[in-house]
């Protein structure tokens, strides 16, 4: 299959309400590295997001799952429909700033070993978001795990996410956030695609893993900005985020570890479970505490 586009995009929906549209916006506005075909695949959505993005935007190519895939999955789907050499991945509650097309096309053109790149995501306060970071060790994975929450700068969670490098400067990274990612597709296709064995998160740390395992090269180019408004279309479910998010963990952590290594799987399950039910507890805690603090006051 052929095509006439330099670059496509593939937008993954899940019930992002109004932020869908708003996204699709800006993509289809981007004209940098010319006119994208733009593939949104919908995971079962009931919000009414697919018809305001039909009503607004006619000619984008929309794919009904009729189920929620999960994000792998709704991704392989949508690239499997498009055709362009470059497809970017993104989630459906992105503003794309105009010239990010151009700057993730021409870091791919420039490095023909190079088979993903991620743009500067930002979060709506326009505070960085770390979105370039290693495949961590097993100390600093261990490590975050416990404090990250609690301690979001200490020393084991500063070395996976890179908190001590200049975001504003280009590097080559282990991997780069699914949120916004550019794919070769030549790159894609010698590994197969996204594991559609994960259903939430840690599907893009995969993906990359993959990628540099067959030779590709993964970049971070901050040279353009891509807005987030993290979590919308999961937050209505948090304990099963939570759970797949543990889940997604233990898949990545059985593919990587080999030999001796693998006898760890099993204390590695009952720590991530463990740590799956402290969040949910927390988790409970704080919407329990957010709906209190939502009641009006009633008069005594």
């Amino acid at each position: 299959m052929t095509s006439d586009h330099r670059w496509s995009a593939v937008v993954v929906n899940y019930e992002a309400g109004d932020a869908l549209r708003d996204c699709i916006a800006t993509i289809a506005g981007d004209t940098s590295a010319g006119v994208p075909e733009i593939v949104v695949v919908d995971n079962g959505s009931t919000d009414g997001s697919v018809d305001r993005l039909r009503a607004d935007h006619p000619d984008v190519t929309v794919i009904e799952t009729g189920e929620n895939l999960g994000y792998a999955g709704a991704a392989n789907r949508g690239i499997a429909a498009t055709a362009a050499p470059i497809v970017a991945v993104c989630n459906p509650d992105l503003s794309i700033a105009e010239g990010t097309a151009a700057a993730m096309v021409q870091r791919l053109d420039d490095d023909r070993r190079l088979g993903a790149v991620g743009p500067a995501i930002f979060e709506p306060d326009g505070s960085h978001y770390p979105s370039a970071r290693q495949v961590p060790a097993l100390g600093d994975a261990v490590g975050h795990a416990l404090l990250g929450a609690l301690r979001p700068r200490n020393a084991f969670t500063r070395r996976y996410r890179e908190l001590d490098r200049d975001p504003t400067v280009p590097r080559a990274v282990d991997w780069v956030s699914g949120a916004a990612i550019w794919l070769r597709r030549s790159a894609l296709d010698e590994i197969g695609g996204w594991d559609d064995g994960y259903f939430m998160y840690v599907e893009d740390v995969d993906l990359c893993w993959r990628l540099q395992r067959a030779g590709w090269t993964i970049a971070y180019e901050p040279a353009v900005r891509v807005t987030h408004v993290q979590g919308l279309s999961t937050r209505r479910h948090p304990y099963r985020m939570i759970a797949a998010h543990h889940r997604s963990l233990l898949r990545f952590a059985a593919k990587r570890w080999r030999g001796p290594k693998r006898i760890l799987l099993v204390p590695a399950a009952v720590f991530l479970a463990g740590r799956a039910v402290v969040l949910m507890g927390a988790s409970r805690i704080a919407r329990l505490g957010a709906s209190r603090r939502s009641r009006p006051e009633t008069a005594r």
